[in-house]
């Protein structure tokens, strides 16, 4: 093989550990013990597979697999989250292969490079479509199609949890309204079988969602897409994240479709962002990429007017943050605004001008969420702010 894996881990005695383990497979192996050096590698060798950490000196684990899943010529690389935070569902829908909780039990790891094995044998890989519409059912094995992907059309819940459990599938493209049972009750039916329970679901549906069906389903979904005139190019585009396609292989079309996804974000279009900065110029070239990418945005110069903008405007999403400010600086700011027991759980972004040590604890000891350095990546604060407003 060519570099089989990138193992993505700042703990070199761990990091030797999952690199033997990854030869023993047959797998050529190199280390990244940073985020950006991951990045980098994977653009470089688009190895076959990645193991990864979340906790790295220089970023979120969590951006790091955002980014790989953002760009066309690495999102098809399966990437095995090996940490020692709980599982976290915030992993596969970000689309992440599987997750494991670091420890010392070797079989576990055996597993997991396993795991990535058997998926990687696997050249064609397996979807349930389940739609009781024979046109919308037609229409979507059509707008999937390719000989990478094998298509199971089925119309009852019943038929879906018979397939599901005869053939092993990489993901279902689920309609809520089915003859037999709903969406719902189909999903519960699947959280009852272990082998069934991580199985990626993307839910297509014309339905009108409560708050409280729209939250439920998040908690289990990997996506929710409801159908309108661009729904179907972003169905796609999830399909061929959780199938692991190689975008490069796919019908120009095909790729078209999914590029256009790219372009208008559906996790950022329509979100509001406060961005604080005392300096109008950081103002301007923030506000002009977030509105690109369909975000409203509000701003305030200093942090007094933050905290008076955010208890006037209801429906703030999340917040960046500038630290360095005249009078009340971004960490004091941070600090006033988490006393309010209603922002506790707002992402608050640290922006600061340098990245000085010792920077991203002081970030986060006074309330931010995460943290990025000026001049800002634009790749890494939009994938920031996925991460951030996906939690």
């Amino acid at each position: 093989r060519e570099v089989g894996a990138v193992v993505v881990e700042d703990d070199p005695a761990f990091a030797g550990v999952l690199l033997d383990l990854a030869r023993e497979r047959g797998f050529k192996g190199l280390v990244a013990t940073r985020g950006d050096a991951a990045l980098t590698l994977a653009a470089q060798y688009r190895p076959t597979a990645i193991t990864l950490d979340l906790h790295l000196p220089d970023t979120s684990g969590w951006s790091v697999l955002d980014r790989l899943k953002h760009d066309g010529a690495t999102r098809h690389i399966p990437v095995h989250i090996i940490s020692s935070d709980e599982e976290s569902l915030l992993g596969r829908k970000l689309g992440a292969l599987d997750f494991l909780t670091k420890s010392p039990d070797r079989d576990a790891l055996h597993r997991a490079f396993g795991k990535i094995d058997d998926f990687l044998a696997r050249r064609v890989k397996n979807l349930l479509v389940v739609e009781d519409d024979t046109d919308q059912r037609r229409s979507i094995v059509e707008l999937i199609g390719n000989g990478d992907v094998k298509t199971t059309p089925v119309t009852t819940g019943q038929e879906a949890l018979a397939a599901m459990r005869a053939t092993a599938f990489d993901c279902v493209v689920l309609d809520l309204k089915l003859p037999d049972m709903s969406g719902f009750d189909l999903i519960k039916e699947m959280q009852k079988d272990p082998a069934l329970r991580a199985l990626p679901i993307i839910v297509y549906t014309a339905a009108d969602l409560t708050r409280s069906q729209e939250t439920q389903l998040r908690r289990v979904a990997k996506s929710i897409i409801v159908k309108d005139v661009r729904s179907p190019e972003r169905l796609l585009d999830e399909v061929t994240l959780f199938l692991h396609r190689v975008e490069a292989n796919l019908p120009e079309p095909q790729r078209q479709l999914i590029e256009s996804v790219r372009k208008n974000d559906p996790q950022l279009a329509g979100k509001r962002v406060l961005v604080v900065d005392d300096d109008i110029r950081n103002i301007f070239a923030l506000t002009a990429v977030l509105e690109r990418h369909g975000m409203q945005v509000y701003t305030a110069e200093n942090g007094r007017d933050a905290i008076g903008l955010l208890d006037s405007t209801p429906g703030i999403d999340i917040v960046l943050m500038d630290v360095m400010m005249p009078e009340l600086d971004g960490y004091e700011t941070t600090r006033l605004i988490r006393q309010s027991g209603k922002y506790k759980n707002l992402p608050i972004i640290s922006l600061t001008a340098k990245a000085m040590p010792g920077d991203r604890e002081k970030s986060i000891e006074s309330g931010s969420s995460d943290y990025i350095s000026k001049p800002v990546n634009t790749d890494k604060l939009l994938s920031l702010l996925r991460v951030w407003l996906y939690r």
